[in-house]
């Protein structure tokens, strides 16, 4: 018989208006655009029949914004639901290339000996490769290495493991995409993706029997038409009126 599990939805935030701008955005942080709204609204009603036990963040305001959005049509929530933001679930830190265009950022990094093209784009070598390589070229030494990313993440992963393994329940984790991929290559045997995880898609993995089994994978084909959502207005939404804590 099988044991009882649990079933982690991951869903990266939104567009942010730093990602628009194609700039660096690990531990900068910046509103989610009207597109970028949209479509975690668009994400969060084809989710609407899930019923989800418990909702976790990164401590990024990207992310609680996004989970916000996407529970704003979910029949299940009731104004007892908790947003739980975590810090070991932000993104990288790029350290001084924080909000620098990125082609520029990578072109300092490249000037330093790395070449992706050396690397299979599917591996999880080439994301710790381009980890320890910002972590190189930052002049001030301050962006993460692999290493000092994954201990962050793996952290938060085994808090909500321990919390939740037994309880037959879906778990909503808004994160990032670097976070969000390198979890995948973490837990996932054989686990490949050549392209970034997209703004607002969700990626499903269940864990039971002490292991972690892929059901989704950067999905966006259950977003809904855009004539289906209302965004009532492009405000932000005032923390005030959730149940946020911080772990």
């Amino acid at each position: 018989m099988s044991e009882k599990g649990v079933t982690l939805y991951f869903m990266r935030h939104g567009e942010t208006y730093l990602n628009a701008l194609e700039r660096m955005q690990g531990w900068s942080d910046a509103p989610l655009t009207p597109k970028g709204r949209i479509d975690v609204l668009r994400s969060g009603y084809g989710l609407k029949d899930v019923k989800f036990k418990a909702i976790y963040t990164s401590d990024l305001r990207r992310t609680v914004e996004t989970a916000q959005l996407a529970l704003k049509y979910n029949q299940y929530i009731n104004e007892n639901i908790k947003i739980h933001m975590m810090r070991e679930f932000r993104e990288v830190f790029f350290g001084s290339f924080e909000g620098e265009v990125g082609r520029e950022a990578w072109k300092k990094v490249r000037e330093l000996g790395y070449n992706e093209r050396e690397f299979d784009k599917t591996s999880k070598h080439i994301v710790m490769d381009q980890l320890n390589a910002f972590k190189a070229a930052d002049p001030k030494g301050w962006a993460e290495d692999f290493n000092e990313f994954w201990t962050r993440v793996e952290r938060g992963l085994v808090k909500l493991i321990s919390e939740h393994r037994e309880s037959d329940e879906n778990i909503l984790v808004v994160s990032h995409g670097m976070t969000i991929r390198n979890i995948m290559h973490e837990l996932i045997p054989d686990f490949e993706l050549d392209t970034p995880i997209k703004n607002a898609a969700i990626t499903v993995v269940e864990y039971r029997n002490g292991k972690f089994h892929l059901k989704a994978l950067n999905q966006i084909k259950h977003f809904v038409d855009v004539e289906l959502v209302n965004d009532d207005s492009f405000e932000e939404i005032p923390f005030e009126n959730w149940h946020i804590e911080v772990e």
